[in-house]
C-alpha cells in the first residue's frame, strides 16, 4: 500500500472526430511528463471530441485507440485512463478505460447520458459503479454528466478518490467547480477533475478548470483556464487517515438502496 498516489491530468484542446491526430497529440504530452506518476488523465472522449456521430467515431476493445493506451501505458509505468467511444454488441458506450502497464483494462460506462446533447438516443448508459484497488488506493472513475448525481457518487465503498473525466462547457463551469469541490466534502475523499479546452466543431467552448480537491475542500492544484497544460498532483493517505479518524462524518451517511 503506497501512502501517495501521484497523478498527471492532461487539459488539451481536441481535434473533432479525428482519433489519430488525437492519439498522437497525447502521445506528445505523455512523453513529456518526466516525473514518475501513478496515473494519467486525459478527458472525456479524448479522441474524438464529444460527438453523437457514434457509427462513425466508435471502436472495438480491440481498436487502435486501446491498444494505443496500452503501449502508452506500458511506456510511462503507469494508468492511463479517460473516457473513448466504444461499439459492443450493436451498441454504443462512452466508455472510460482505466489502462495498467501490463495492458490490463478495468472499464466504467457513462451511467447518466447527457439528454441535454441527445447522448441518450445513441449511447447505452451504464449500470455498475466502478471501484478500482489500485496501489492501496480505492478509486471511484466516472464520466462528465455524472458529477451532478450524488447518489451515484456517494461513497458506499470507503473509496479514496473520486474522478470525472469531462466536457463540461465554458458556460455552465461554475457547476464543474462547485459540484467537484461539493463531492469531496460530502464523501471525505479525494476529487480529481479533468476538463478539455478549446471550441469544438459544433461551436461549444470549453475553458479546463481541471482541479483536484482534498477532503476538506481545499483546492490543491490550479484551475487553469483556456490553456493545455499538465498538472502533476500528490494525493497524501494521512490526509484521508487523520480527517476521516478525527471527523468521522462518514459514519452518520444514510443507507439507501439504488434502482438501476
Amino acid at each position: 500500500m503506497q501512502d501517495t498516489l501521484k497523478i498527471a491530468f492532461i487539459q488539451s484542446d481536441l481535434v473533432w472526430e479525428n482519433p489519430k491526430q488525437n492519439r498522437e497529440n497525447f502521445k506528445e504530452k505523455i512523453e513529456e511528463i518526466h516525473t514518475p506518476v501513478d496515473l494519467i488523465l486525459l478527458p472525456e472522449m479524448f479522441t474524438t471530441g464529444f460527438t453523437m456521430n457514434a457509427s462513425e467515431c466508435a471502436e472495438g476493445m480491440d481498436g487502435k485507440s486501446v491498444s494505443w493506451m496500452q503501449k502508452m501505458a506500458t511506456l510511462k509505468n503507469a494508468v492511463i485512463a479517460g473516457s473513448i467511444i466504444v461499439e459492443e454488441n450493436g451498441k454504443f458506450y462512452n466508455r472510460l478505460l482505466f489502462v495498467y502497464p501490463d495492458g490490463k483494462i478495468d472499464t466504467y460506462d457513462k451511467r447518466h447520458t447527457f439528454t441535454l446533447a441527445g447522448e441518450h438516443k445513441v449511447y447505452s448508459a451504464g449500470h455498475s459503479k466502478l471501484i478500482i484497488d489500485y496501489k492501496g488506493w480505492k478509486i471511484c472513475p466516472l464520466v462528465c454528466y455524472d458529477l451532478r448525481f450524488p447518489v451515484w457518487s456517494r461513497n458506499m465503498e470507503d473509496f479514496d478518490v473520486l474522478i470525472y473525466v469531462a466536457n463540461w462547457p465554458k458556460p455552465r463551469i461554475l457547476a464543474w467547480d462547485t459540484l467537484l469541490k461539493a463531492r469531496a466534502i460530502e464523501n471525505m475523499c479525494y476529487c480529481v477533475g479533468v476538463n478539455r479546452v478549446g471550441v469544438d466543431a459544433l461551436d461549444n467552448e470549453y475553458c479546463g478548470h481541471s482541479a483536484t480537491y482534498d477532503i476538506l475542500g481545499n483546492n490543491i492544484s490550479p484551475l487553469r483556464s483556456n490553456k493545455e497544460h499538465t498538472e502533476i498532483v500528490t494525493l497524501e493517505r494521512n490526509h484521508i487517515n487523520f480527517y476521516r479518524n478525527k471527523l468521522k462524518f462518514l459514519n452518520d451517511r444514510d443507507t439507501f438502496s439504488l434502482s438501476t
